[in-house]
Parts: C-alpha cells; structure tokens; sequence
C-alpha cells in the first residue's frame, strides 16, 4: 500500500503552474483578511506539492479514511499553504472559505485546527507541537500496524520551520522519535533561515540542526536549492520513505517570501501581508496576473483531480483487505472498527475492583492497580511516563516497552521529556485506534502545559496521570510540591481536574478518565497513604464533580469543602464537632469542572444556600471563594519546605484542629440567606 520507491515522471508545467497557483492563493487570501503570513507559503510551496502531488496518500472525498498518510503542518503560521493544498487536492475547503481566511466561523482560522476543517490532522500553531504530534501519530501507526498489519500502511509527514527546531518539545520529541526508530516518519525543514525578528543569524546559526539529527538517530539529507528543485525534492523524498529503520529529516533550504521584489529572504516576509503593490509586483514575478485572484488553472485542477481519483482507488482497495479481514477474522476486524470508532469493549469497567474500608493506601498506588486493570481489557491503552513508572504506578505489568523491536508494546519510555510525551500523546490521540495516557509528577505539569492546553482545545482524550500531588510530598521540598497547580489548571477551559479522595474515588476517577471523550482529564493523586473515606457506592458520587460525603442533616450548621487527601481532614473534623453538637456537612469535591455541569438544583442540595462553609485543600486558595464566598479557607498561599511529609503539612496548617478552627470561624459569622 505505501508508496515508498514508487517512479514519478519527470516534473512539467502543469507542476509548475500548481506551485505558482499555491502562491497566488496564499498572497489573495492573506491580502483580502489583511492579516496573516506569506512567506511561508511562498517558500515552502514547492516542497508541499512535490509531498502531496507525488507521495502524500489521500482521498478528499473521504477525509478520514482510516489508513491515509498524516500531514501535519507544524509550522502552523503558514497555514494558507494547506488550506491551498486542501483546496486544490479536492478536500470541503472552497474558494468562498479561502476568501474568509482569518475570519469568524470560517473553516480557514489563522492557524489550522483539526475540529473545524476537513484535511486537517492536527491543531497547530504554538511552534514545536506539531512536531511532536506528529512523532504521537508514529507511535501510533506503527503500534496499530502491528496488530492490523492487512490494513495498516501508511506514513506520517511534518513540515517544520526554524521556529519549530527551536524550540525545545520539538528536539525532545526528535531525541524520542529517533530512540524509538520511527522510520515511517519523515519531518520537510523549510530552512529558510529567517525568523519574525530578522535573520536566523540573531538565534539560530550557530547549531547545525543536520549534525544534531544525526546524532538523534535520524536519516537527514539537505536540498539545496529547494526554490527550484522539484527532482532533488521528490529524490529526497523517496529516499526518506525507503529508510524504514530511521525518522527522517529533509534540510530544505528556502527562500522565505520567494518572488516578493523586496521582502523575499527578509523578516518583512514572515508575518505581515506583502501589501498591495507588493502583492501585485509579487504574482508579476511569479507569472500570475495580479489582477486575476483565488484561481488556479484548469490544468491545474485536473492534476488534483487524477490524484484525488488515485486517493479513491487506494482507498477502495483498503476497504477490499478489510473485507477480507473481516471474512478471515471477524474478531480482529470487530475489534479494528471498535477502535478506530472510539468505543469501548463490552464489559470494561465491570467488576473493577473496590477498597475495604481497613485499607490505607496512596491514591497513586490505588491508579497503578486500577490501570492495570483496565489495561488488561481495553487494548487499546496505551501510554508511559517521564522516567517516573516506579514512583507514578503507570507501568503496564506484563507488556512490552514500545520499541522498533516490539512495535505494538504499550508501555512508552518518554524519559525525562514531559514536552514531548503530552505532545506525542496527542499526537496518538489525534490517529485514532488508541486512548493515550501520560505520568510524571504534579509539579512537573508545567512542563507539558502547552500540549494540555491544545488537547483541551482539540478535545483530545488524553489521561494525565500526576502524581506526589501536595506539599505532602515532604522532604524532597518546595521544587517538587505542587502549590498553585490546582488553581491554574482549572483555569484551563475543558479540563477536567480530577482529585479523588481515596482508593475508591481513584477507582471512579480513572472510570470517568476512560469514558471522557470530549477532552483531557488530570488525575492528580497522592504521594502519602490515605485512609477510606468513601464507600464504593459513595464514590460513584465523583461522576457528579461532588457530593455529601457526610450528611449533617438537611439544614447543617457548617459545610466543610474538601478535595484529595484533605476530605480526611475534613471527616475528622466533623467527627469531632458533632460530638461537640456542632451538625457537620462534609462534601467531597474532587472535580470542580463535573459539579459545574450539575444541575442547579443538584448543586443547591448539595451546597445548601445561607450555610457557612468552609473549604480545605492543600494549595493556593485563589478559586475558593465560588464556593465558600467569605468563608474561611483552610489552604497552602506559599511555598513548603523539605521536611518529612506529616510535618510540612502541620507546619502549614493542614490539620484537623485547623478546620475546626476554621469551621468555628465560619459559625461565629452572620449567617446569609
């Protein structure tokens, strides 16, 4: 099925005309929304039609064909580049779109996202993740081949820029990529040598980007001249998709803004349109007529529309061998289409296990059976950690470590690289055929943030594991507790933060984390052993955000808050003032985002209006006052400290004689109905 050492003809006018006809697109829309980046496109044109024209595997018509080549435009900026291609190859993206490039509901935003356009693979933009997505797609192709090997062929390409090398996910994810040996994977380096501040001279031309993928394990080959090249590129091409053993890099060296009279090779090109008499003296040169706009000659269209009917045809032949497959072996195919659907297996959660209420036990430790639980049902779950499986709990027990050697293992050593491992992690989420989980500590969120951030924007379902989630971390000290991490992190727009209470609530957590689709989900566990606090009936209750824990009656006197280790905490001390008389209200809270979709009534019961309350969690407590007004919030606004576990937490505050405190506070105020 691959189109590895396939023959092409020599290249033509018409091949000619396409890339110039890619060019004239790019300048009229950029110039129409005033706003956008032409130089991109102008110099990365001929590389991307000798890709799509001659290697890129696609069916327009059917744009999710499960065995397509994957195309990701890293360097999002040029964006007007793919919605050309897409538009010419034959994809829903029409010249009406293209003229509402940049525009509000349009299909043709400044920078590509793979929710709203057709042919688009991955949301890109935040320079770098695409790169990394798209090692994510490598691991992914190359697990489902394994297990699929009638009906699974096919390649992943990126095109990258200056700014994506740069930056640091992408060299992480090319160090994974070549320790992985993805050689189905091939990155098209539009080395133009200019950056948005002026030459790359300022930043980047110190580094030899060849020499540094060579010693990553990659196959790298450098066309010189690829403003005009079109054999040299396509022989370069050829010659990556031959190399199976090794992720290939392409040098191509460019000429930012080519055509533009006095912006090409220049920053003036990068990220700002050419301007009117610019534009016009621009397609002069490129032999358009600069009065013609959003056209492409017919010959032109006819090349797409053979290549799209060779697109079709390799599509038909694929759906035959899954005909086959089906006739062969109908599990298999049942459980290919299950997958690639996103459905679950029958009976996959049932009968997982539950805690009794003698166990004591980390919410971590809780995980990393849960896991392998779930894991030994629901193939498809795949996933790693950043150098931490013995301290997060994530290691598949049992499978094997995904490598060129064993291609379908499920257990992923992204080492000391938490960039890359959230972007190839999406990147996994965006093939489909997998559900991608991630591990390394709390702290260490910051580190994959970017990648969290567009999964949230994408509705990648990606499980975030992490880990040593509080202060309680104790004496390795304040680097590695996790303080204002809760807070910002619900910040984050359809995220949904998990941090359950107990063995019991991890068991819930991890159910919601596998039955989300629409984004990513955060599990944020402990560190130190915790006692049951919830019943596994009880529970259950986390599939509401929050629930009563702890009755107090219908018309408690005080409410505690709690969320994570601090719902014992919050137990204690209601045990304690109601055998002082004091009816107590405890209500678990361990997602902020799944209570906020409860009803409103739901969220009355259970936070009773004109009842005092008060919240207790360990981390910042900015965010708090949505629940407890000004209430009393028993929280951690600084830093910790190295020290043992138990005491960094008395030290700050986080014990039951300071809810009470704080609960005595609460009554002692007047009550507001």
């Amino acid at each position: 099925m691959s189109s590895a050492g396939a023959c092409h003809p020599p290249f033509d006018e018409t091949d000619h005309a396409a890339i110039a006809a890619l060019r004239g697109l790019a300048i009229d829309a950029i110039e129409q929304a005033n706003s956008g980046h032409p130089g991109l496109p102008l110099g990365a044109a001929p590389m991307a039609w000798t890709l799509w024209s001659r290697h890129l595997r696609v069916c327009p018509s059917d744009p999710g064909w499960p065995d397509r080549d994957r195309f990701v435009l890293s360097a999002g900026h040029g964006s007007m580049l793919l919605y050309g291609l897409l538009h010419l190859a034959g994809f829903p993206v029409s010249v009406e779109d293209l003229r509402r490039f940049r525009q509000w509901g349009a299909p043709t935003p400044g920078h590509p996202e793979n929710f709203l356009t057709p042919g688009v693979e991955a949301t890109t933009g935040p320079l770098g993740q695409g790169a990394g997505n798209s090692v994510g797609m490598a691991i992914a192709e190359r697990a489902l081949r394994d297990r699929f090997p009638e009906i699974v062929d096919h390649r992943t390409f990126a095109l990258v820029s200056d700014g994506d090398l740069m930056e640091g996910v992408a060299c992480e994810a090319a160090s994974l990529a070549g320790q992985l040996g993805l050689g189905r994977l091939v990155w098209l380096y539009d080395a133009n040598d200019v950056t948005l501040d002026g030459p790359a001279s300022l930043t980047f031309d110190v580094e030899d980007v060849a020499a540094r993928h060579e010693a990553l394990g990659w196959h790298v080959q450098t066309v010189r001249d690829g403003d005009h090249d079109l054999e040299g590129l396509d022989r370069a091409i050829t010659r990556a998709t031959d190399d199976e053993e090794r992720p290939s890099l392409i040098v191509v060296k460019t000429t930012i803004g080519f055509g533009a009279p006095t912006k090409a090779g220049t920053a003036a090109a990068h990220g700002a349109p050419l301007g009117t008499e610019e534009a016009a003296a621009t397609k002069r040169a490129l032999g358009l007529d600069p009065e013609a706009r959003f056209q492409a000659p017919q010959s032109v269209r006819d090349r797409c529309r053979d290549r799209a009917r060779e697109g079709e045809a390799a599509r038909d032949r694929w759906r035959g061998a899954l005909a086959e497959l089906r006739r062969r072996s109908p599990e298999r195919a049942s459980e290919f289409e299950r997958r690639l659907a996103g459905e679950l297996p029958e009976d996959w959660d049932a009968d997982l296990r539950t805690f009794p209420p003698e166990t004591f036990l980390a919410t971590r430790s809780a995980s990393g059976q849960i896991l392998n639980q779930l894991a030994g049902r629901i193939p498809e779950l795949i996933g790693g950690d950043a150098d931490l499986s013995c301290s997060t709990k994530t290691a598949l027990v049992g499978e094997a470590s995904q490598s060129a050697r064993h291609p379908g293992g499920r257990n992923i050593h992204f080492g000391v690289r938490e960039h890359a491992m959230a972007a190839a992690a999406n990147g996994i989420a965006y093939h489909d055929g997998f559900r991608a989980f991630t591990a390394t500590f709390f702290c260490f969120a910051d580190y994959m943030r970017p990648s969290v951030r567009l999964a949230a924007l994408t509705g990648l379902p990606v499980v975030c594991v992490w880990t040593h989630d509080s202060v309680n971390v104790g004496e390795d000290g304040p680097t590695h507790q996790p303080v204002e991490h809760l807070a910002s992190l619900r910040a984050m727009p359809n995220l949904h933060v998990v941090r359950p209470a107990d063995p019991n609530e991890t068991v819930e957590a991890w159910r919601h984390a596998i039955e989300r689709t629409s984004g990513p989900t955060a599990l944020v566990l402990t560190r130190q052993k915790l006692p049951i606090v919830a019943a596994p009936e009880q529970a259950a209750g986390l599939h509401r955000g929050g629930y009563v824990l702890r009755g107090g009656g219908s018309k408690p006197d005080v409410v505690i808050i709690a969320t994570g280790s601090e719902v014992a905490l919050a137990v204690g001390a209601a045990e304690r003032l109601a055998a002082e008389g004091t009816s107590v209200r405890v209500v678990s809270l361990p997602c902020w985002e799944l209570f906020a979709e409860q009803r409103a009534d739901y969220r009355r019961e259970t936070l009773p209006p004109g009842i005092p309350r008060v919240a207790v969690e360990a981390g910042a407590s900015f965010g708090w006052e949505r629940y407890v007004g000004d209430g009393p919030i028993v929280g951690v606004d600084r830093f910790g400290a190295s020290a043992p576990g138990p005491e960094v937490a008395r030290r700050l505050g986080l014990t039951v004689s300071a809810v009470i405190a704080a609960a005595r506070t609460a009554l002692a105020r007047p009550r507001r109905m």
